[in-house]
């Protein structure tokens, strides 16, 4: 079942997915956490990092990688990508579509075969990813594309899992049940 998990910042979207997919990923336990976001010397976001990383198993396998796609395609492994968020920025980072006319179309690519490759997968899999259009119109044209390529991308990533849950304060609601 692959399962896309929703949440805003701080709302137990993470520690959702991490205990759904231990009780889903089998007899053996064993689950393979993708890492996409980067700490690149950010105390604060090392912290939280390393909280995420106390909080898991230790036979669980780390891939600290934003290449998803091809992470998805080499293992059918019971799966765990945390978060699609930070997949998003490291993909507009190499496509350099954070501002001007390059933006939407340069990602397209991007977006296809990270949807194609969740769509092909069959064991397992929560995808984490933060809600966008709970909060204000973010300042900057940089914050806008990047709240509105997450809510497309969300809305794609919906569209080819089997389950969308939505958690609110720790407390999730089902928005999708195949």
């Amino acid at each position: 079942m692959r399962t896309l998990v929703l949440g805003g910042i701080r709302s137990g979207k993470s520690q959702w997915a991490e205990d759904w997919i231990a009780r889903t990923a089998g007899p053996s336990g064993s689950v393979r956490y993708v890492a996409t976001g980067s700490v690149d010397g950010d105390a604060d976001f090392a912290a939280r990092v390393s909280a995420h990383r106390n909080r898991r198993p230790a036979h669980w396998s780390t891939v600290e990688s934003a290449d998803v796609a091809t992470t998805l395609r080499e293992s059918a492994a019971a799966t765990m990508v945390d978060d699609i968020g930070g997949w998003l920025v490291a993909a507009m980072d190499r496509r350099g579509a954070w501002e001007g006319a390059r933006s939407g179309a340069s990602l397209r690519a991007d977006i296809d075969e990270l949807t194609s490759a969740v769509s092909a997968f069959t064991a397992p899999l929560a995808l984490v990813s933060p809600e966008v259009g709970l909060t204000v119109v973010p300042a900057t044209e940089s914050g806008r594309r990047f709240a509105d390529e997450l809510g497309s991308l969300n809305q794609r990533l919906a569209a080819v899992c089997d389950r969308v849950v939505l958690v609110v304060a720790g407390q999730p609601l089902t928005v999708k049940e195949s």
